[in-house]
């Protein structure tokens, strides 16, 4: 897990100064494509599709709320050997303890388990089948519970995310 959880940072845009622990963005960017940007690291060489919500809704005892929330980010990271790519999200706020994240594209529902800020798939097989459902679909909303209770709700637009994936799987090898 603690790779996933690296490669999490790495692929949100973060990277870690070595020897410091401080974070900072990265200014890879080698491509965008409509909605999706592609970002390139060197060391270790990964490389990943990367896209912000279009619509995020926040709701508490069924009600809408103001909250606070970091980056939100949905993402694929390819690394060279690596196989296919694997799906990753950050809600921008630690996730209820235990809890998991749904994710729905185009009426196909996928379950992201989460470790603090970050959710991931099961499985690569999981990866794959969720990458074949964004690669078809035009959204993909995904309904998370926050550690206070709040239930977040983004949704991210799918225009440019093949392209972006193709870009990235190039580039690492995939």
């Amino acid at each position: 897990m603690k790779n996933r959880v690296i490669a999490a940072i790495m692929a949100a845009g973060i990277a870690l100064s070595a020897g410091t622990g401080i974070a900072q963005e990265s200014d890879n960017r080698v491509a965008a494509k409509t909605d999706w940007s592609v970002f390139v690291e060197d060391s270790p060489k990964e490389c990943w599709g990367v896209s912000a919500p279009k619509e995020t809704v926040n709701t508490r005892g069924g009600n809408v709320v103001a909250v606070r929330r970091s980056d939100i980010l949905l993402f694929v990271t390819y690394r060279p050997g690596g196989g296919g790519g694997e799906v990753s999200f950050t809600g921008g706020y630690p996730f209820a303890g235990g809890s998991t994240v749904n994710l729905d594209i185009g009426g196909t529902q996928f379950e992201l388990f989460t470790e603090g800020e970050w959710a991931w798939s099961a499985s690569p097989q999981d990866d794959a089948k969720i990458i074949t459902a964004m690669k078809r679909g035009s959204t993909a909303t995904l309904t998370a519970r926050s550690g206070r209770g709040t239930q977040t709700k983004d949704t991210f637009s799918l225009l440019g995310f093949t392209a972006a994936l193709e870009e990235a799987e190039k580039r690492c090898g995939g």
